[in-house]
């Protein structure tokens, strides 16, 4: 910080590079309240683009919440059957790495074509980024399963149902865990990507907007702001892990 605020002050750096400090957060207050747009005028404006920078935020947050949340659900499940049955992780794994293999981008343009540029195509991209890196959680938390808890559960006359939702499931539950926080992490970094087209309100839509208008202190800002809530995100789900997995670590 320190740095940054000599060489905006030095001017080492065009500001239209890089602002300083003072710069990035007078338009951080700018975004969260109502200022007359000019001097001289008397209407209001309140936030960007419509919306209070909090409001593009928590834009976000809900699509994040409806295309990852889907993932969540659906990927344990196709993981848990791949890594399960042999001839269903033959048959999707080669689908899956496909998937897993694209960037964001590269598919954006055909969710358009699909689905609009609405929020639809948008829970489609957070889903497809989100997916992969759970399903391959859940089967190597399948695959990594102890041998003799089975047969001991077993040999005690559990049926298989019992021995799926109470001995491999738990023991897959960390790694699950650890894939929701790789997912997670990776589908915010595709935020912008998903708010590219029609992204307003949005952080990463609003992220953009102010880019292209040469607006770098706002861009600086939101750039800040969707990296402190992937901070906060990733600890939510660590600490949600810690509750669920409260035996992680232990023989």
């Amino acid at each position: 910080m320190v740095v940054w605020w000599a060489v905006a002050r030095a001017e080492l750096v065009r500001p239209l590079y890089l602002p300083g400090p003072g710069a990035v957060w007078d338009a951080f207050v700018d975004a969260n309240r109502c200022r007359p747009i000019s001097a001289d005028s008397e209407r209001i404006v309140c936030g960007e683009q419509g919306y209070y920078l909090w409001g593009h935020l928590l834009a976000s947050l809900q699509r994040m919440a409806v295309g990852v949340g889907a993932a969540v659900v659906l990927g344990p499940v196709v993981g848990f059957l791949m890594g399960s049955i042999r001839w269903v992780r033959v048959a999707v794994e080669p689908y899956l790495n496909f998937i897993r293999s694209l960037p964001p981008l590269g598919y954006l343009g055909l969710l358009i074509v699909w689905f609009g540029i609405g929020d639809l195509s948008k829970y489609w991209l957070l889903f497809l980024a989100a997916f992969p890196p759970i399903v391959i959680a859940t089967i190597n938390g399948i695959r990594n399963n102890r041998e003799d808890r089975i047969h001991a559960a077993r040999s005690l006359g559990a049926s298989r149902l019992q021995v799926a939702t109470q001995v491999v499931l738990p023991s897959a539950l960390p790694d699950i865990i650890n894939g929701v926080r790789i997912a997670v992490g990776f589908a915010w970094t595709t935020v912008v990507a998903a708010e590219l087209q029609n992204g307003l309100p949005g952080i990463g839509g609003l992220a953009y907007q102010a880019g292209v208008q040469l607006r770098t202190p706002l861009v600086i800002a939101c750039i800040i702001v969707i990296g402190l809530a992937a901070i906060a995100l990733d600890s939510a789900i660590k600490r949600l892990g810690e509750v669920l997995v409260p035996w992680q670590g232990r023989a």
